[in-house]
């Protein structure tokens, strides 16, 4: 059996956790006999080798429409991505994104070719246009998309008000109509594009999950988000994620570090809230050190480092460290009393999680997706509410500091996290499934 996975990037570039999930999983998956191979989007087409797996990579525009950007998709992406189908002759093509680049072209390329489908959700910009899930900027959303209700939220992410944004909302089907026919975008043409824009966006997600094959979901909270947009549960499946990771050989007793050292792994990105956990920790003198390993990608990811870094002055117990080898993430984590993971979106995981169970480190978290559905507040970890209060972090900090014994009681009752050997073992029947094998 060939599968070919689709993820948003790959190596040698940044990973984010949905590069390192597809990564372990066509690991593994090679590992049962399956030959799994990579098409990702690049800044060219190319083809190399990585770990002794093919790897594709199809130029990404530099310059794509509006219309393009919001759900119609690259053609030029989507002619090479069935060029590697035509090479490669895949049983399945894999998708674990959806952007302009991995588009619903893409699934009629697959379906042209008679190849079969399945689609990850991965993170909330799958079918939210502002991409975090979070209604009007204030509150976790429900997911249920609305053509009217999201177009007022996106605007308003562009910093429009909301009366403003249901003005242009409600003016939307003639003005929009116009500046389209006109070519016109930037500012006040792209606000008045909108909600045509949005709704192009809505009708493209429902379009992709009409196409493929099999849906897959990470954790309940996606599951019930696309139930809730009528994805049909016979096409749905569930499977949680999981790491490759072994037991210490010969665990050393654990000795809680003086002062307390927390630990913050991920994507330099606002929707991850590392300068919410800077924000908490420059409120308190408290004698607990802060290292943030912060992956970045693009310019992005290096403007927010730099404010990162320019928030954190010259208070010398946060340090800004480069990221770590995916292969030294659970050893370095064993030397820490606690992981932070202050994410202001709703995660599928995050990995994260799972490498510091791994590494039998508590983990202190927001209350919020896929990290409350890991994390057992009180029981291996400190779940922290609300999610987005500097102040309620800064609370949990003290607490841990005032009551550093939970660590060891934490620490304790973590149990170990399902392995990535397991997730492609749940993905076999899957395939076989659409196959028929």
């Amino acid at each position: 059996m060939r599968i070919l996975h689709v993820p948003y990037s790959f190596y040698p570039d940044p990973p984010g956790g949905t590069e390192i999930y597809v990564d372990s999983l066509a690991t593994w998956q090679r590992e049962l006999g399956v030959e799994a191979g990579i098409a990702a989007p690049g800044r060219e087409n190319t083809r190399y080798e990585h770990a002794g797996m093919r790897v594709w990579r199809f130029a990404a525009a530099s310059d794509v429409s509006l219309p393009e950007l919001y759900g119609e998709g690259e053609p030029a992406a989507a002619r090479e991505f069935g060029r590697i189908l035509d090479e490669f002759r895949p049983d399945v093509a894999h998708l674990h994104a959806m952007t302009s680049t991995i588009s619903v072209r893409l699934a009629d390329e697959a379906m042209a070719r008679r190849v079969r489908t399945v689609f990850n959700y991965h993170t909330p910009t799958v079918s939210c246009a502002r991409g975090t899930l979070e209604r009007y900027g204030t509150q976790i959303c429900d997911g249920k998309l609305d053509a009217r209700t999201c177009s007022v939220c996106t605007l308003m992410a562009q910093g429009i008000s909301k009366s403003a944004a249901s003005a242009i909302e409600q003016i939307s089907p003639v003005a929009g109509s116009v500046t389209a026919a006109m070519g016109l975008s930037g500012g006040v043409w792209t606000a008045l594009r909108m909600p045509r824009l949005v709704a192009l966006r809505i009708g493209k997600f429902h379009e992709m999950m009409r196409k493929v094959d099999r849906v897959v979901a990470l954790c309940s909270w996606t599951r019930r988000l696309l139930l809730d947009n009528a994805v049909p549960e016979a096409k749905l499946r569930m499977c949680r994620q999981g790491i490759t990771w072994e037991p210490e050989a010969s665990p050393r007793e654990r000795r809680r570090n003086n002062p307390l050292r927390f630990a913050f792994l991920g994507r330099f990105d606002r929707t991850k809230g590392t300068d919410v956990i800077v924000r908490a920790l420059l409120k308190t003198s408290l004698p607990l050190e802060l290292d943030l390993y912060g992956v970045r990608q693009g310019d992005a990811g290096n403007r927010y480092a730099e404010e990162v870094r320019q928030l954190i002055g010259g208070d010398r117990r946060i340090r800004l460290l480069p990221a770590l080898p995916q292969s030294g993430v659970i050893p370095a984590l064993r030397e820490y009393d606690a992981l932070a993971v202050p994410s202001q979106w709703l995660e599928t995981g995050p990995l994260v999680v799972l490498e510091a169970f791994a590494a039998r480190t508590p983990v202190i978290g927001s209350d919020l997706g896929g990290i409350a559905e890991l994390v057992t507040g009180g029981k291996d970890g400190l779940l922290v509410s609300p999610y987005s209060s500097v102040d309620a972090w800064a609370a949990a900090f003290q607490k841990i500091c005032a009551e550093p014994a939970l660590l060891d009681r934490w620490r304790e009752n973590i149990r170990p996290p399902r392995h990535a050997r397991q997730v492609a073992l749940d993905f076999m029947p899957i395939y076989e499934e659409l196959v028929g094998r």
